[in-house]
């Protein structure tokens, strides 16, 4: 099994909270660096495209 390379949010500033993404190609993968329990959210490409697009749409009603 390929190891997953993670990469940094470039919104995260210099500190412990930052939101880590990683890709496969089954998945979208997300984690923050300050969860003691190293918890890993895993969702589609295409869920995560659907979120995103939200996000970049109504950033103030999330």
């Amino acid at each position: 099994m390929t190891p997953i390379a993670w990469q940094k949010s470039s919104y995260c500033s210099e500190g412990d909270s930052c939101i880590h993404t990683a890709s496969t190609v089954e998945a979208i993968h997300l984690t923050e660096s300050s969860d003691p329990t190293h918890s890993i959210l895993g969702t589609t490409p295409h869920a995560f495209a659907a979120l995103i697009h939200v996000l970049k749409e109504s950033p103030t009603h999330v």
